[in-house]
């Protein structure tokens, strides 16, 4: 993925696919993995669904963050994203005691089309931090949504499952059930290669 987001015009969603969303912070900020910025951007991510938009997965790195959400279509997707960069962004100012822009440009977007595309997309956002070396542990990445994910192999799944979920369940068949025809993602598991979006 490019360090900006491309300008071309974007693809129109179908409500039925759901969306990979990826925002870059500006250079020279703080790393977002730190427990009160998590406790921020939770907060953010939660607050910034309703019934049109929901946050299922998300991942934070250092430098930014990833998430796969879903949207009734494209108008939806564009205003939820400026309304939840916004809110991110002003919640870190006020943690960072910082007045500017955080975000270095416009989020880039990437439709999941297929069970494949949409499994391809669960291991790169909840093993993002693993696949980076930022986080060894055999326990999901506590800097994502990986401890309330209930599509892990063995018995991580069950333990999401007792858990209240952190944020709304997955509405579309591919996020919910689709995938899962390709196999429940092992703990451990990396994206491979070229990531397969198709």
């Amino acid at each position: 993925m490019s360090a900006r987001a491309s300008h071309v015009k974007r693809a129109k969603l179908a409500a039925r696919f759901p969306v990979l969303v990826t925002l870059r912070l500006r250079d020279g900020l703080r790393s977002l993995r730190t427990d009160d910025t998590h406790a921020l951007l939770k907060d953010a991510f939660a607050a910034g669904s309703n019934g049109a938009f929901r946050v299922v997965e998300f991942s934070i790195q250092e430098t930014h963050l990833h998430a796969i959400v879903e949207a009734r279509d494209q108008r939806v997707l564009t205003r939820a994203m400026i309304g939840l960069s916004t809110r991110i962004a002003r919640g870190l100012n006020r943690s960072w005691k910082r007045v500017g822009q955080v975000f270095d440009d416009r989020y880039h977007a990437r439709s999941l089309t297929s069970p494949r595309a949409v499994r391809s997309a669960l291991i790169y956002v909840l093993q993002n931090a693993r696949k980076h070396g930022a986080w060894r542990s055999f326990a999901p990445d506590v800097f994502s949504s990986a401890p309330w994910f209930d599509g892990w192999k063995g018995g991580l799944a069950k333990a999401a499952q007792s858990r209240p979920r952190l944020l709304e369940r997955a509405r579309t068949w591919l996020l919910s059930i689709g995938w899962r025809r390709h196999g429940l993602i092992d703990p451990l598991e990396l994206p491979v290669g070229a990531e397969v979006w198709a």
